[in-house]
């Protein structure tokens, strides 16, 4: 995975570049596939425990305009970027795994470099390139979505808004934002390759690229959390003020 990882930003940044249509073909499907599970899965994830069940609590001590403030570690650096990881490599990275383990069952890979075509600069830079732009946007997608579940509710309990955004702009930081679009972004990365080697190494017919499915989602679940762990501690080691309560 480490040499595909290299190979492939090698491919990525060295002329010639063939993949475009490949490129935006891979950006709609992954979009058309993913938007609606993690519009659902946001919403609900956020207006549950977060929304329904933070807000009680915070009502009985009359502090239910803080619940904005909650809203930036749940929504932006937590639950927002998480579950747009696991909804874009339970279904896109599912996906391409298929795809590439049925073209190495069928030996369509072996064809291609054969006929001197590079399957990591036609396959696997397109595939890359989409996930870490789609996966970026999404979690813009879902912090939207996931402010919205706090907003309803805020209203659900009968609440004006203006308590909950004056909480959440005094919390939030711009380094909240590109934190969270960038830990999204390396867990496309990581998603994207981990799908591609599986894919690509395929072996022993059907059952080989569903076994390849199942261990490439598994890997990328257990990748994207040891990032997740990882980044969020430098970030926090480096921007201290985040740890603040304001």
């Amino acid at each position: 995975m480490v040499v595909l990882t290299a190979r492939t930003l090698v491919s990525a940044l060295r002329p010639p570049y063939p993949y475009g249509d490949e490129l935006v073909e891979q950006i709609a499907f992954t979009l058309r596939l993913c938007w609606l599970p993690l519009l659902v899965s946001t919403f609900a994830l956020n207006l549950g425990a977060p929304g329904i069940q933070a807000a009680g609590p915070l009502q009985a001590f009359g502090a239910l305009d803080r619940l904005g403030g909650f809203f930036v570690l749940t929504a932006i650096r937590w639950i927002g970027p998480v579950v747009t990881a696991i909804v874009v490599g339970g279904v896109a990275g599912t996906a391409i795994t298929a795809d590439l383990g049925a073209r190495k069952i069928r030996e369509e890979l072996d064809a291609l470099q054969v006929l001197g075509v590079d399957p990591v600069k036609n396959l696997v830079v397109p595939r890359f390139i989409a996930l870490v732009m789609v996966t970026a946007l999404l979690d813009v997608f879902a912090i939207v979505f996931g402010l919205a579940a706090g907003i309803t509710a805020e209203l659900i309990y009968n609440q004006s808004l203006g308590g909950f955004f004056a909480t959440l702009f005094l919390q939030a930081s711009v380094t909240d934002v590109w934190g969270s679009v960038t830990m999204c972004a390396a867990f496309g990365a990581i998603i994207a390759v981990v799908c591609c080697f599986k894919g690509m190494t395929a072996s022993g017919g059907a059952a080989g690229v569903g076994r390849a499915v199942n261990q490439a989602v598994v890997i990328s679940i257990v990748g994207v959390f040891a990032f997740n762990y990882v980044f969020t501690a430098v970030l926090l080691a480096t921007n201290p003020e985040l740890q603040t309560i304001r």
